[in-house]
């Protein structure tokens, strides 16, 4: 594994001069689902021979999956510790730490790792910053220290899009603010057809992201700061699904708007803890394309009448299922997740409840799954999609349900059906939404399309030309001042 630097790093100046490569310096917001996708794009850029200072937080850092050795001289985790904030649990240093209701103070801390940052950058004279959506502050730094940023979105091009031009994002919409019947409907500035709308719950959240919040700003101003100025925009994206909004977001933001492709992962084959050896016995038993596999994510925390309802309508579907319930507490531990009475009993050798970490792509790319109920994460939707999987989809935060529904529109899964106003859902609906997908007759059409997408998805040569692109134009456009070699 890189060995974990503290803040002072050895200037890298005088390498570089030498192999002319860059210095680039990763910054992801405090989220796994951010985490992990840059150290993934760190990996894809040190392969070319480029080094990758990759910030975060201690406790990050050392969450972080091991780093094979070929990264050890390219890739350097660095630890910047998270100040103290009101409000934020102890050691919680991540969202998956803490409540939904929480991540505003988790932003504040975040703010306040401004002034180490700015050292590390002043001390290692970085050709480029790769950063998220949360370090509004960050321009007037790299301007004075001529470092070149660019603001990776790990996520699609049309929730970025949803939100409108940098000077919107900046200085807001209407006066009033915006209803959420506001944000139901598709806005004025998509020139094209589409049913990537919020639902009222949903846009409940998004009026909410407007407001200003305890750091001092609101999350959509924090979001337009961070792109105003930024010298390109990277996005999880290709031109082969949706390729529309790459253009828009072009014209909304008058910036290098440069896609990333999807970034499908490598299947890993070690399974150092047998957990893989285990699971794989028990699907290796099952019929071909028969198992719904069934995960949340890490970030999303559901009650206890959910996960009655969604534990029923597995049962009532009569489809086997391999579902992953983790519940994280704010001391990051794992929460008791109490299931309906007798449910595992009931449903023993037909599906499996595990509570603990799991090899999801391996899962995924098991003959015996056939399908994949999510909540639209769009790391997840890759990983499903990369194999053919048809969605039942059940999304909950931010993104989530604009995914849905583009890929509800393209026929490659389904919306479970949910109460408009509080989003919640019965066993009925989602045992009749597994049904469709995974055995019924009237779900042929989404089994096939989404076996068709797969050839976009899963292309690693596809993708792997996104990743050459992006680098050849992070070489192009270092920018050059004292202290940096061309």
């Amino acid at each position: 594994m890189a060995p974990n630097r503290p803040l002072k790093v050895k200037n890298i100046q005088s390498s570089k001069a030498m192999t002319n490569k860059l210095h680039i310096v990763m910054f992801p917001w405090l989220a796994f689902g951010h985490i992990i996708p840059y150290l993934e794009l760190s990996k894809l850029i040190a392969q070319k021979g480029h080094k990758i200072s990759f910030i975060s937080t201690p406790r990050n850092i050392d969450r972080l999956p091991k780093l094979p050795l070929e990264y050890s001289t390219s890739i350097t985790l660095v630890k910047i510790p998270l100040p103290h904030v009101d409000g934020l649990p102890e050691n919680a240093e991540a969202t998956m730490d803490i409540h939904t209701k929480d991540i505003v103070y988790l932003k504040k801390a975040l703010d306040g790792m401004e002034l180490q940052l700015t050292s590390f950058l002043e001390k290692t004279s970085p050709d480029w910053i790769i950063h998220d959506f949360a370090p509004y502050w960050l321009a007037p730094i790299t301007t004075r220290l001529r470092i070149a940023r660019g603001f990776f979105r790990v996520i699609n091009a049309w929730f970025l899009a949803f939100w409108g031009s940098t000077d919107m994002m900046l200085t807001g919409y209407t006066d009033p603010p915006p209803t959420p019947e506001d944000l139901m409907v598709m806005p004025k500035w998509i020139p094209f057809e589409t049913k990537a709308v919020f639902r009222h719950h949903e846009a409940k959240w998004v009026v909410d992201a407007m407001q200003k919040n305890v750091s001092g700003v609101s999350d959509i101003y924090r979001a337009g700061a961070t792109i105003k100025d930024v010298d390109v925009v990277i996005i999880r994206h290709c031109y082969e699904f949706e390729g529309q909004w790459l253009k828009l977001l072009e014209d909304l933001h008058h910036r290098p708007i440069v896609p990333v492709g999807l970034m499908p992962p490598s299947l890993d084959n070690s399974d150092n803890n047998g957990t893989w050896t285990c699971i794989k016995g028990w699907l290796d038993e099952q019929t071909k394309g028969s198992v719904v596999y069934v995960a949340l994510g890490s970030e999303v925390t559901i009650g206890p009448r959910e996960i009655n309802e969604l534990a029923y309508g597995l049962e009532l579907s009569g489809v086997p299922f391999f579902w992953v319930l983790r519940k994280l507490s704010n001391s990051g531990h794992m929460d008791y997740v109490e299931l309906p009475d007798g449910f595992e009993e009931r449903t023993h050798g037909r599906g499996i409840v595990w509570k603990s970490w799991v090899p999801q792509l391996k899962i995924l790319s098991h003959k015996s799954v056939g399908g994949f109920l999510t909540h639209c994460g769009w790391s997840s939707i890759i990983e499903g999609l990369m194999f053919g999987h048809p969605l039942i989809m059940l999304p909950f935060l931010v993104d989530q349900g604009l995914n849905a529904r583009v890929l509800e529109d393209k026929e490659i899964g389904i919306e479970i059906p949910r109460n408009e106003e509080d989003g919640s859902y019965t066993r009925d609906s989602v045992s009749s939404s597994v049904k469709l997908v995974m055995v019924e007759k009237d779900g042929r059409r989404i089994r096939e399309e989404a076996r068709e997408i797969s050839s976009i998805y899963g292309n690693k040569r596809l993708h792997d030309k996104y990743i050459e692109d992006l680098i050849q134009f992070l070489e192009d456009h270092r920018k050059m001042s004292y202290g940096h070699s061309s």
